[in-house]
């Protein structure tokens, strides 16, 4: 498995937020009035770990987000906590499955195994976006991405700083196409023009 390494990791999670509102310019004006109050507790508890401090912020300032026309960033929503942890624990059997195929149990298992890996983001066209849960804590978990073409590869960020990084370019795009730099609420019309996209 390849792996990729940003030039400068982003732990606080306001600059990891900036560095994804500055990739997408349509992005901060769907950000919401008053942030969302999600229950962790209960979220985190059904998980048995505690989740990252970037993700917890975008699901709390911004409603679900789908990043030109093909990636979705998976957020509870509030009142629905236990269901998407609940979810999270399910997509294990797919994520079981996804291993198998790529031949990679000797060295990947799906949560909640030790260091298993936790499905955050998904595509439209087959590509799984997971946390891999090892490390000191959850701000030093990194971006494991399976894609639809059997591509693995880990990028040693946060999920919040790889979305960004991915939509700007910042990151060779392994086995994936490129993402435009387009964002839709649930419910809303595309922000960001195909002349921001780049053509």
């Amino acid at each position: 498995m390849g792996a990729q390494t940003p030039a400068v990791r982003l732990t606080d999670p306001y600059e990891a937020l900036s560095s994804l509102e500055e990739a997408v310019p349509g992005l901060a004006a769907l950000r919401r009035a008053e942030p969302a109050r999600i229950d962790w507790a209960a979220a985190e508890g059904r998980l048995e770990t505690v989740l990252p401090q970037d993700f917890k912020l975008l699901a709390e300032l911004y409603p679900d987000l789908h990043f030109g026309d093909y990636m979705t960033l998976h957020t509870p929503l509030p009142g629905e906590e236990e269901a998407w942890a609940e979810a999270a624990v399910e997509e294990g059997e797919d994520v079981a499955d996804l291993i198998d195929l790529a031949d990679l149990g000797a060295v990947l298992a799906p949560y909640p195994a030790p260091g298993g890996l936790l499905t955050w983001g998904s595509s439209n066209q087959g590509d799984t976006f997971l946390w891999t849960t090892e490390g000191t804590g959850p701000e030093a978990w990194k971006v494991t991405v399976a894609s639809r073409s059997g591509d693995w590869w880990h990028y040693t960020a946060g999920a919040v700083q790889f979305t960004a990084d991915l939509i700007s370019g910042a990151i060779a795009p392994w086995g994936l196409p490129r993402v435009r730099p387009e964002v839709v609420a649930l419910g809303q019309t595309p922000h960001a023009s195909d002349e921001l996209a780049g053509g």
